[in-house]
């Protein structure tokens, strides 16, 4: 393997605020890189430095060779066009359906698709993808995989797809409080190294603790008889000069040991371990149980002369949770749109609760005011109700400075955050969520999984996250076959994936969570049988399948 690129020393800000320092790394050809991180850690940074779209504050990016190639495929663009489509290009377009249309009326699968098939369709040395999965069905994961596998460049990849990392990555890069951590293998593998050095330093730091309170506590003691000392060598007549060498004695030993504990400090300084970055989202909503929220008769709808669903007729009651699912492309967002007024009905009937109060995200990072800050963008709030704008931006993990900078200046997993703040602020009672995990980091994408699992309000959910599906929706509406069909409780899996493919994902995505959970487990704990038992189930039919 050649050394295609070098990072040496490389410190990097942005708007005067450090996002890393004295990062030292390589790329090889071949690799395979996992780049994770928190929301706003510098992760699309990263790649922008590595592409050469910005320079480091410090330090040196060393290429290989003068003519190593690289291409980036962004993870989000307002605007696209289909110009000077190649063979090799059309021939992905093909392969993953992907209409040469209009780009606004695509799905948004189907855009990501059409970036990634340019991307791809021109290999390089090093090709660069941040968030390629966002937006992707199982089967686009699946061809994206392939695709992946077989290019002859090495690749680095953000993304917060736990799955996809383990089945793509070699090598991990983890940014975390301003450092990046470089470790081979796949995203499971640094998580269960990451773990047994966490428990490590948090041992070594106890036994650093108890080392200082033990030198401390005999310093306190060796002080208390000093001052004895020198007390009694000012009132003992006679005994003075005793009580004063002793004094002198007592003095000496607690400044050994002040520099017995310097030097140990100095010498083996074990830090205390990070606690785990944390997010927190919470949904309140007054429920309406027992009363139609929405009723659909024969419903249709085309963009020209292409259709996306017709005939379909079902009902959602106030205070269900519905996952809507379905192949890129199948009409979806489309549907989510109708509901919230931004795109007509044209054929069969649409009837939406008009007492219900409707929060509608959309997929779209981009229709957020980006030129305000987010003290602009709540400043409607009254001086109190601000204080819980500020709070709630401190428990979803942004800095106190990003009060005043411009939502432009947030990275993509931010800009979400700051659309599902509106929300929560404004206590809706029915939610219409287009992939609200997209671009989400890993602790946000789990902690939205338990606030949706806890809403009591009503839940239309577009998403092919199936861990955010599987915890917070007990029923589905099905995009297939050219129509929209209702389906509640759990669904035999053939029918619900709708191919052998899509089940061998779902088998292979639980068992990666499945194993990931036993890699933080001991034989003793109360769980780990069960998950046992699971993974070897999930294992045997896996095997079946080849």
């Amino acid at each position: 393997m050649t050394e295609l690129m070098k990072l040496l020393n490389v410190s990097l800000e942005i708007e005067q605020q450090p996002l890393f320092e004295d990062v030292t790394a390589n790329i090889m050809s071949g690799d395979r890189i996992g780049i994770i991180g928190k929301n706003g850690a510098g992760k699309t940074t990263l790649l922008r430095l590595i592409s050469g779209d910005i320079a480091p504050a410090s330090g040196q990016l060393i290429q290989g060779g003068p003519d190593v190639s690289v291409r980036a495929v962004e993870q989000e663009l307002p605007d696209y066009a289909f110009e000077d489509v190649t063979k090799a290009e059309q021939a992905l377009l093909n392969r993953w359906k992907v209409p040469l249309r209009d780009f606004a009326q695509l799905s948004g699968g189907e855009k990501l698709k059409a970036r990634l098939a340019k991307g791809l369709a021109q290999p390089a040395d090093l090709l660069l993808l941040d968030e390629p999965t966002n937006h992707l069905d199982a089967q686009g994961t699946a061809h994206l995989l392939r695709e992946l596998n077989a290019y002859p460049g090495a690749i680095a990849i953000v993304s917060h797809d736990r799955y996809f990392l383990d089945q793509i990555a070699t090598k991990i890069w983890s940014i975390e409080n301003g450092k990046v951590h470089s470790h081979n293998g796949n995203y499971s593998d640094y998580m269960e190294f990451r773990e047994r050095k966490r428990i490590s330093q948090q041992h070594a730091y106890d036994i650093q603790q108890k080392r200082i309170d033990r030198i401390e506590t005999q310093m306190k003691q060796l002080s208390s008889w000093s001052e004895s000392a020198h007390a009694n060598s000012t009132k003992q007549e006679g005994y003075k000069e005793y009580y004063r060498v002793k004094a002198k004695s007592m003095d000496a030993l607690v400044k050994s040991k002040q520099k017995r504990l310097e030097k140990e400090l100095a010498n083996a300084a074990v830090d205390a371990v990070e606690p785990e970055y944390e997010v927190d989202f919470a949904f309140r909503a007054n429920p309406k149980a027992g009363k139609r929220f929405l009723e659909v008769k024969k419903l249709g709808k085309s963009f020209g002369d292409m259709p996306l669903f017709k005939n379909a007729s079902f009902t959602v009651q106030h205070g269900e949770k519905i996952a809507v699912v379905g192949a890129n492309g199948s009409g979806k967002t489309t549907f989510l749109k109708m509901l919230a007024g931004e795109e007509p009905v044209s054929v069969g009937e649409l009837w939406l609760s008009p007492s219900a109060s409707v929060g509608y995200l959309t997929q779209d990072v981009f229709d957020l005011p980006l030129d305000r800050t987010p003290a602009e963008l709540f400043e409607q709030f009254t001086f109190k109700e601000r204080g819980r704008v500020q709070n709630l931006l401190k428990h979803l993990g942004f800095r106190k400075e990003q009060w005043l900078e411009p939502i432009q200046e947030m990275s993509m997993g931010e800009r979400v955050k700051c659309k599902l703040m509106k929300f929560i602020l404004e206590d809706k009672d029915a939610l219409l969520l287009d992939e609200p995990t997209n671009h989400l980091d890993l602790p946000s994408r789990e902690q939205l999984e338990s606030t949706l699992a806890d809403y009591r309000g009503t839940l239309l959910v577009v998403s092919h996250d199936r861990y955010l599906l599987d915890k917070a929706t007990d029923g589905k509406l099905v995009f297939e076959g050219g129509t929209i069909r209702k389906q509640l409780g759990e669904a035999p899996q053939q029918e619900a994936l709708g191919s052998s493919g899509e089940l061998r994902l779902k088998l292979e995505t639980e068992r990666q969570a499945v194993l990931g959970k036993l890699s933080f487990m001991q034989p003793k704990d109360p769980s780990y049988t069960e998950l046992d038992r699971r993974f070897v189930e999930l294992t045997k039919q896996l095997k079946e399948m080849e």
